[in-house]
């Protein structure tokens, strides 16, 4: 392992995120709302600290590198996102209110993974929930899903690569991008002109909820979180906050714009801004993942008619409610109007199905991907007609992408392989939360939130709760879980695995 390669990279990593940090504090100073002092002297401290460990790491890996091999850009990736989300935590221990490491650590790394699953409260009366938070400390936390929402190391890809340092082996563990997409063209060029797009679309989404009458505090949260599909916001509420506004369906029609925008592989809107409409026609997941949405929406709106959360509403009302939520739960951002915990239960199987399946590949969304529910059907079919045509050649394509055997046996294997670390992590988190009592309804919506990337549940994490609740070595090994299932179970799960790196 050289670590120097290591030093360098994850040196830089600490400086930009103290960038970050510094950005927060100078909000926090210019904010005019009272209260922001706990929050200007924890982001500047924590900038500062930040920094500091940056440059030492940096002095550590001083000279060229003219490549990254690839155990090297493995082990920057993997290490990386647990480095972030260690140091994005001092902001909330250093400051008023405080937060103890277990939590603090959890709620950065939901951030950074854009899980959007937290440990402040909802209750206004216990003084320890969201809205009592400095308005600075909420800024950073929604920066740190905006970071993270396209991959904060895709944008080192970008930048890094200008100093000579090979970074394709960084680019394809941490993105989600598919192989024959992502390296048509150079990789820098293909990070920068996502990074791009990504601040265009969150620009105009500012530009629209500012339009919508939201604060410029507020628009800026929600941009952030929404184009990251990270879904926290600055309300105990989430976006129910705005039920009484007169134009509160605008606010969520617009939001749901994005959801979908930022649902739909980055790429994809690359080449038809490039006017390659033919890419459109070739286009399964983005196509799949809209008719899923629609049909979900549908069927969960004509239930919540006949049942209700409690008592039966009219179809516009169960259709207005349905199609944001079901949006929210299947792009995996997280936001609420309502308790959907309080659905029927057949309704929850549904979202649930939603939640594990997640947004396409290449999008900033978490879950399993549609792309790999796509292989798999289509690998069903084949072994299936394979059994009785056994000579017969077959050629399989997705979004217009010829996939070998390799690429077929590498799906069925990591949904697998998912099944299998989901399975565990339940009964291991019922385990830990054996003492408080937790129900396996609220054991299978803690992994599931955290391993998909989602951040609300079910049970006692639903979107009207918190993970506050729960013991410190849960809330680290949930962590773990965002973390691992952001950059898809691979990057993570080859660190404990030495026999491999010997084999490099």
């Amino acid at each position: 392992m050289n670590f120097r390669i290591l030093a360098k990279f994850l040196g830089a990593l600490l400086i930009l995120t103290s960038i970050a940090m510094l950005a927060c504090g100078i909000f926090a100073v210019l904010d005019t709302v009272p209260g922001e002092s706990a929050a200007v002297s924890s982001l500047y401290m924590s900038a500062g600290i930040v920094f500091l460990s940056g440059v030492l790491l940096m002095l550590c890996g001083i000279g060229k590198i003219d490549r990254v091999p690839r155990r090297e850009g493995i082990a920057v990736v993997g290490l990386g996102w647990i480095l972030c989300g260690l140091v994005g935590s001092l902001p909330y221990m250093l400051g008023e209110p405080r937060m103890e490491f277990p939590d603090a650590f959890f709620e950065s790394v939901s951030g950074f993974t854009t899980t959007g699953s937290t440990v402040m409260g909802t209750d206004h009366s216990t003084g320890n929930d969201i809205e009592s938070w400095p308005r600075g400390i909420l800024m950073w936390r929604s920066v740190t899903q905006w970071l993270g929402g396209m991959g904060i190391l895709v944008l080192f890809v970008a930048l890094l690569s200008y100093l000579g340092m090979g970074s394709k082996s960084m680019f394809r563990n941490e993105s989600s991008f598919q192989t024959g997409e992502a390296y048509t063209a150079r990789i820098r060029d293909t990070a920068l002109t996502l990074w791009k797009l990504y601040l265009c679309v969150t620009l105009i989404c500012i530009a629209g909820l500012l339009a919508l009458g939201l604060t410029p505090y507020n628009a800026i949260s929600h941009a952030f979180t929404v184009v990251s599909t990270g879904g926290f916001s600055p309300h105990n509420q989430s976006i129910g906050h705005y039920s009484s506004w007169g134009n509160s369906w605008l606010i969520e029609l617009w939001l749901s714009i994005f959801m979908i925008i930022c649902s739909i592989s980055f790429l994809v809107w690359v080449v038809l801004l490039r006017k390659r409409w033919q890419r459109l026609r070739a286009e399964e997941e983005g196509k799949l993942f809209i008719l899923i949405f629609m049909v979900a929406s549908v069927v969960i709106a004509w239930n919540l008619t006949e049942i209700g959360g409690g008592e039966p509403m009219n179809f516009l009302t169960a259709l207005r409610h349905s199609w944001f939520n079901v949006l929210s739960v299947f792009s995996t951002t997280g936001y609420s109007t309502v308790d959907y915990a309080a659905w029927p239960g057949d309704t929850l199987v549904l979202l649930a199905a939603l939640m594990i399946l997640g947004g396409c590949s290449g999008s900033t969304s978490g879950g399993v991907k549609v792309s790999r529910f796509i292989v798999l059907l289509k690998t069903a079919r084949f072994e299936i007609v394979r059994a009785f045509r056994p000579h017969q050649v077959f050629r399989m394509h997705v979004n217009g992408n010829a996939l070998g055997e390799a690429e077929r046996l590498q799906t069925v294997v990591f949904l697998a392989l998912f099944g299998l670390i989901f399975i565990a992590a339940c009964f291991l988190v019922s385990l830990l939360e054996v003492t408080h009592g937790m129900d396996m309804i609220s054991a299978f919506g803690c992994v599931i939130a955290t391993i998909a990337n989602i951040g609300p549940g079910f049970g006692s994490v639903g979107p009207a709760e918190n993970f506050g609740h729960l013991g410190g070595a849960t809330k680290i090994f949930l962590a773990m879980l965002m973390i691992l299932g952001r950059l898809e179970l691979y990057a993570i799960l080859v660190l404990f695995m030495p026999s491999v790196w010997r084999k490099y």
